[in-house]
């Protein structure tokens, strides 16, 4: 386990912030009728742009800086011609490396009118992150995490990934400890100050079980019924985690939007 300093924790926050503003310019152009290459080339030249590397490019071969994950599609999107439809939900995750240091965040975006239930999806994922969120303080244990994000989930009547899972996050993108979106209070790691992970709650609309296409990337629901996905950056604090990443600059330019 890698704990971090005060110092790298603040370059973290830089690369967290530029993943949020990077988030942010897809946010302003995504609507219907967009395709999926051409948010993550307005990904590509905005990091770019702000002296940082795109994380997920060429990462163990992926050929995109986003993942960019349609409907029922869960995670590792590949963007590519698909042309963004009313209705559609997008969950677009991504990473920056800046001074040596990983980002890492994710927001599922809404298309037009989209149906109440799948809105309610949307809704309950967002939340879930934070309920796992509150529970990231010292003392507290990794499955306080989990249980956190599985308990508002399930109660909500929807389902948790349990094959994909955060994760610790500094001078690599994946970093120990694994941080699942389930588990029982009072299990797992014990939370320590200087700890940095990435939690991202990964929900189902229908039941858990998923499948890899053909691509040897996109992760989809087995049943085909859609999927969100929400994940910050966050070091553990005393009393309160401290988010490393941002959803004011997506939500503020999608306000602006409307």
């Amino acid at each position: 386990m890698y704990y971090k300093t005060k110092e790298e924790i603040e370059l973290i926050r830089e690369s967290s912030l530029l993943v949020a503003k990077t988030l942010a310019e897809v946010a302003k152009v995504i609507k219907p009728g967009v395709t999926t290459l051409s948010l993550d080339k307005v990904a590509y030249e905005f990091i770019n742009d702000n002296k940082a590397i795109p994380a997920f490019l060429n990462y163990s071969g992926f050929p995109n800086s986003l993942c960019i994950s349609v409907n029922s599609q869960v995670v590792h999107g590949i963007p590519n011609n698909y042309e963004l439809r009313d209705g559609d939900i997008v969950s677009v995750d991504c990473g920056v490396v800046k001074n040596n240091f990983f980002g890492d965040s994710a927001y599922t975006f809404a298309i037009g009118e989209v149906k109440p239930e799948v809105l309610n999806l949307l809704e309950v994922t967002k939340e879930s992150l934070y309920k796992g969120i509150e529970m990231a303080v010292v003392g507290k244990r990794l499955g306080d995490i989990g249980e956190a994000v599985q308990t508002y989930a399930e109660t909500n009547g929807y389902s948790v990934v349990r094959e994909l899972v955060g994760h610790g996050i500094g001078l690599n993108l994946h970093e120990a400890p694994e941080v699942p979106n389930y588990g029982k209070k009072g299990t797992g790691l014990k939370l320590q100050e200087g700890l940095v992970i990435a939690i991202e709650p990964m929900i189902n609309f229908g039941k858990k079980a998923i499948i890899q296409e053909n691509d040897g990337w996109t992760i989809r629901t087995a049943d085909n019924l859609p999927s969100a996905h929400f994940e910050h950056t966050i070091t553990i604090g005393k009393n309160k985690a401290e988010i490393l990443s941002s959803f004011e600059y997506i939500e503020e330019a999608l306000r602006i939007k409307r």
